[in-house]
């Protein structure tokens, strides 16, 4: 039986498949070649690093540009605030912040493969729009991981707030 050359499956045309491939990876290779461990690692601290001036200053456009739709946030008390929750905080202005800034130093970024996890002391100092301040330390992990759009900060751990004395 004879078949139009239109209904052949493509894995017969061999013109058709390696054409679709070559397409597929024109456009794939660019987004997802990847630099090395050490650019990669400068990369995510740049960006943790505008996440925090983001936080700082309550920017929801960048912070909403720089975290993973599904990103959560777990602190050392237990409390999980999800990618709205910081959205909203930084709309409504729920703190304002003189420091919200890693200490000097303290910043190290581990890269394996599409996945970044960057340590940090971080000093928190501000008021709440309830009036009360605060100000407190806490050493932070937040892992960021490669996609398509770039790297999205996806996880981040926070410790409890560590006693006054804490360099």
């Amino acid at each position: 039986m004879k078949h139009h050359p239109s209904c052949l499956p493509a894995a017969n045309l061999p013109w058709f498949s390696s054409g679709i491939l070559m397409a597929m990876l024109a456009v794939i290779a660019p987004a997802t070649a990847a630099a090395s461990p050490a650019d990669d690692a400068e990369t995510v601290a740049a960006l943790d690093t505008e996440f925090q001036a983001a936080v700082k200053h309550n920017d929801a456009d960048t912070i909403n540009r720089i975290l993973a739709d599904d990103m959560i946030l777990v602190t050392g008390r237990g409390k999980i605030y999800t990618r709205e929750d910081h959205l909203r905080a930084a709309r409504e202005q729920e703190r304002i912040y003189e420091k919200q800034d890693e200490e000097p130093g303290t910043q190290t970024v581990r890269v394996r493969g599409d996945t970044a996890i960057l340590t940090a002391l971080l000093w928190i100092n501000g008021t709440a729009r309830n009036g009360q301040s605060f100000d407190y330390k806490v050493w932070f992990s937040d892992t960021y991981v490669r996609t398509l759009g770039g790297w999205k900060y996806f996880f981040g751990q926070a410790s409890l707030p560590l006693p006054h004395d804490t360099k």
